[in-house]
């Protein structure tokens, strides 16, 4: 695979993590997308190859929780992601989860909502 842009950098970084992460129904992989605008979190339970629960800034219910000066593509916004997505997995009786950083760096947004999903209680 050449790589020619940043899309295929990620591709590429993502092909690597996927090959040693993967997800069970007791231990979901938490995959984390960025976009411009919103951030999305979906847990996944990869040997049944289905969703366990997820997330958006997009929602109403998360927009509805985000404090002022937070929106979907900032820090603020994926703080409050982390914690929505970790209460949603504590709900259904999930304490542990795989982070997939999805081919992003593990920096800025990626970094915070991997840090708000630990404070809320949830173990990876």
């Amino acid at each position: 695979m050449k790589i020619k842009t940043k899309e295929d950098r990620r591709a590429r970084i993502k092909l690597r993590l996927r090959k040693r992460i993967h997800g069970t129904a007791e231990r979901p992989r938490l995959s984390v997308f960025r976009s411009l605008n919103h951030m999305y979190v979906q847990a996944v339970d990869d040997m049944a190859g289905r969703t366990i629960a997820s997330a958006a800034t997009s929602e109403p219910a998360v927009k509805g929780q985000l404090p002022t000066g937070g929106r979907g593509g900032n820090r603020v916004g994926a703080e409050a992601l982390g914690g929505v997505i970790a209460a949603r997995l504590l709900e259904k009786g999930i304490k542990q989860a795989v982070f997939d950083r999805n081919g992003f760096l593990y920096h800025g947004r990626i970094r915070a909502v991997a840090e708000a999903a630990r404070k809320a209680g949830l173990e990876f």
